[in-house]
């Protein structure tokens, strides 16, 4: 299954929830959200600085990627920026593949 991060920043009202459950129960929340849709949860972290959780996980598609990021921005407690992650062996049959590609040059 593809794998997926998600770069997580709370809202003042998501920080209030988090103070009021905890940590872990956010993670076992987010678990039963990438359930929901086929997926797993692969880790879950804190962290400080400019984003609050990162997230990766594995899910069916693209699809699943996309309904999970937009329900959590959607309930408004955080914002998800979502990220494509890509194994070596799949970047190994990238790099092979041919396309045709003229680049822009100036004359």
């Amino acid at each position: 299954m593809p794998k997926y991060k998600f770069d997580v920043s709370y809202t003042n009202e998501g920080v209030n929830g988090l103070l009021q459950v905890g940590g872990s129960h956010r993670e076992q929340a987010v678990r039963e959200l990438l359930s929901s849709v086929g997926g797993e949860l692969e880790s879950f972290y804190y962290a400080f600085g400019g984003d609050d959780a990162y997230i990766i996980a594995e899910l069916p598609d693209e699809v699943a990627a996309g309904a999970v990021s937009l329900r959590i921005s959607a309930a408004g407690t955080a914002a998800v920026k979502t990220t494509v992650l890509i194994e070596p062996s799949t970047m190994d049959e990238i790099v092979k593949r041919g396309v045709d590609y003229s680049p822009a040059r100036p004359s």
